[in-house]
């Protein structure tokens, strides 16, 4: 039996849908030098997921800067703590390197964050909101799309909490891990169903009558 996607998620269904869980292993990154020997890890690997979060800011006109930047494969996820490193030279290796496959999604927003921290030439980047759309997928989040193609739910509860205090808390840790880590699997999922083609596309009937 083929696996059932859907051009759009329907929202109200996400909420029924059990949470995702993470039970890889997670490293922070707090040092200049603790980030040169993640690195030479992370770049000996295939596949890479990252993310970024931001303090967010209550204050009408006041910006902060990239918080972190949390980069897994499918067993661990390493977070950077760039308020604390900034854009040290073993980040910019890493966002520059050409041989890493590196997904995200929505990470040329990533990388104008990132930028501000300072200069590098970003590398191999795969975007899932492209990706996504060869086999017929519309919607753009990535708790949306992890539902279409898992059938679970990602919590985005700790998306607004402090990133710069100075102890993350185990719940920001394990959102912060998820984000990277469901870039992974979204990636060879997507890979698979287009090699196999395995699946079914089914759009949904209110969108065939608003086309």
């Amino acid at each position: 039996m083929k696996k059932l996607i859907y051009n759009k998620f329907d929202k109200p269904t996400i909420a029924t849908l059990g949470r995702v869980g993470y039970k890889g292993k997670i490293v922070v990154i707090n040092t200049p030098s603790e980030a040169e020997t993640a690195v030479d890890y992370l770049l000996s690997q295939d596949v890479l997921g990252l993310d970024t979060e931001t303090r967010p800011s209550f204050t009408k006109g006041k910006h902060f800067k990239c918080s972190l930047l949390q980069v897994a494969n499918k067993s661990i996820c390493f977070l950077f703590r760039l308020n604390y490193i900034g854009m040290c030279p073993a980040v910019a290796r890493l966002l520059g390197d050409e041989k890493v496959t590196k997904v995200g999604l929505a990470w040329k927003n990533d990388l104008l964050s990132l930028k501000e921290l300072g200069e590098f030439k970003p590398g191999m980047f795969v975007d899932l909101q492209d990706m996504v759309r060869e086999i017929g997928i519309e919607d753009q989040s990535l708790v949306k799309i992890y539902a279409n193609l898992f059938g679970e739910r990602i919590s985005k509860a700790d998306r607004l909490s402090n990133w710069e205090r100075d102890n993350l808390k185990e719940a920001q840790m394990i959102y912060a891990a998820i984000d990277a880590w469901a870039c992974v699997r979204i990636y060879e999922e997507v890979l698979r169903l287009m090699a196999t083609g395995d699946y079914e596309l089914v759009v949904r009937e209110e969108d065939k009558q608003e086309t």
